[in-house]
């Protein structure tokens, strides 16, 4: 008898370790997969089972969540969603999440490891702490000077603080709120796909996801590869340059807009925007050097990140001359998007370093105590000291004496350049206005703030865009309010006088960015 008790201990004994190796496999082994698995929806239930932390904007969460008394249970919301939505993207049940509600979801959700004294605790009990918040760098006063400056046209505006790379504005228009995605219901659905069906593309990222030529913009980088090159020594010299100017190669000219650019001074030159003179510096330069160039600045950076994903902007390293000279004026195939063109005037503003730009300040639990920070870092050294001072000269000229004076501030001194990009078959679709700047305030060390608008649909006769009648008062508007200089209201909206001082109203339009400048004939801005 003791031996069949012994036996059946033993059956036993078998049987349990049995159970606990396969408890062992399911937990461990196949946990993850499991978890993956879309039958699934103990995630989902635990995801949606407690409130989502906060993304914070000036010390105020921009970010809620509301209980619904579902199975999942709270859906998130947003305040002024369509002001931050190029920001927070959005987090739906249904369609997953985008933005800082993608790249931070371990720190709103509660997964994240950081958020935990016992990390490793909560792997084996599943627990999950509260949501964290996400504290940006946006300064609410300068991404609503931006916001309201666009209105209802199409485009963006990027704002960095030099020293630093923190991002201080960062706006798409048009927009949409973030919180009609929110929930499980049909009117998810359907307003999932009246937003992706809209012409005007309002979940389009404008400010690091669309890329436009620069145009006359792009002149700060010729200019800096002229100068650090020694192709310019002096910028008050005779640049040698013809009006008309005919593209190597081809029996096709390229002409100004404005009067004087026939063997302008660099200095005259940048604050009139003579394309000829610029797509000749930039045949001197050579392919070779202006490629560096534009990279130093952060062309064709495939990595950057803010912490979402920027589209690389656009410097071609194989072109013939003809190709070279209309991308050193910004066209051909040489694009950037409003974030690039942003941190291009913060090199010219911050001595000719290149910072790292940056969306999250620092991560914090749901205690208050900070569990992650991020501090500024240097990308790259995109021109000498020497160089970056010459050049913050040369845009306080375009504003005090040249096409930018719509962005000029009493009590500040502000650099800037105008940029009137066309594009489309045949030069016909509607010019796009750029304007980049700077501003530091006569009272301070150095400058504040460093910004980039693009307005695609000005609203303009074609003949009278510029970026100094439409996007320059909008970049006003910014630095202002990122001074502290606004009032309240102000007139970024109203677009300004078309042109800037001496009535130049078409400043800077160049050629067709689909050309290759071998046909005969004669490219004549618009």
């Amino acid at each position: 008898m003791t031996k069949y008790i012994r036996r059946a201990a033993a059956l036993c004994a078998v049987l349990l370790v049995a159970l606990l190796v396969n408890a062992a496999r399911v937990q461990v082994v196949r946990g993850g997969a499991y978890d993956d698995n879309p039958a699934n929806r103990r995630q989902s239930i635990a995801r949606y089972g407690q409130p989502r932390g906060d993304i914070l904007v000036g010390g105020r969460p921009v970010t809620g969540s509301r209980d619904t008394g579902e199975q999942l249970r709270y859906e998130r919301t947003y305040t002024d969603g369509p002001l931050y939505a190029p920001v927070t993207g959005f987090a739906s049940q249904v369609y997953g999440r985008t933005s800082l509600e993608s790249t931070e979801d371990g720190i709103l959700s509660g997964t994240d490891p950081m958020l935990s004294p016992l990390p490793l605790w909560n792997d084996v009990t599943r627990a999950r702490n509260p949501g964290g918040q996400v504290v940006t760098t946006l300064d609410p006063a300068a991404q609503r000077a931006a916001y309201e400056g666009l209105g209802r046209r199409r485009g963006a505006v990027a704002a960095i603080q030099p020293s630093t790379g923190r991002i201080l504005a960062l706006v798409s228009t048009p927009s949409y709120d973030p919180g009609l995605l929110s929930g499980t219901g049909t009117a998810v659905t359907d307003a999932w796909r009246r937003l992706n069906a809209a012409p005007d593309k309002p979940m389009l990222n404008r400010a690091i996801r669309q890329t436009y030529p620069p145009g006359s913009t792009f002149k700060v980088v010729t200019a800096a590869a002229a100068l650090e090159t020694g192709v310019v020594t002096d910028v008050d010299d005779s640049t040698d340059s013809p009006d008309p100017y005919t593209l190597p190669g081809s029996t096709t000219w390229l002409t100004n807009e404005t009067e004087g650019c026939a063997d302008a001074s660099l200095r005259y030159a940048f604050e009139w925007s003579c394309n000829t003179v610029f797509a000749k510096l930039g045949v001197d330069v050579g392919l070779r050097d202006m490629t560096r160039t534009a990279a130093a600045f952060g062309f064709n950076d495939k990595k950057l990140r803010i912490p979402f994903l920027a589209a690389p902007s656009n410097f071609d390293t194989r072109l013939d001359r003809a190709q070279l000279a209309l991308s050193s004026i910004g066209q051909f195939d040489t694009r950037a998007t409003p974030l690039q063109m942003a941190m291009v005037s913060a090199a010219v503003a911050s001595g000719g370093t290149v910072k790292s730009p940056y969306l999250v300040e620092r991560r914090k639990g749901l205690d208050g105590m900070t569990v992650a920070r991020t501090g500024p870092r240097t990308l790259r050294q995109a021109m000498s000291p020497v160089t970056a001072a010459r050049m913050r000269r040369l845009m306080t000229d375009v504003v005090t004496d040249g096409t930018g004076a719509n962005a000029a501030i009493p009590g500040a001194t502000v650099g800037g350049k105008t940029g009137t990009a066309q594009h489309g078959i045949d030069n016909l679709g509607l010019p796009y206005a750029w304007f980049i700047s700077w501003a530091q305030a006569d009272d301070s060390l150095q400058p504040a703030v460093a910004v980039a608008v693009v307005v695609e649909d000005a609203a303009a006769d074609r003949g009278d865009i510029s970026g100094g009648g439409d996007a320059a008062p909008i970049a006003r508007s910014v630095m202002e309010a990122v001074l502290g200089f606004r009032d309240g209201g102000g007139d970024a909206g109203g677009g300004g006088d078309a042109g800037g001082a001496g009535g130049n109203g078409n400043e800077d339009g160049s050629d067709n960015g689909s050309g290759d400048g071998r046909h005969g004939g004669r490219f004549r801005p618009e």
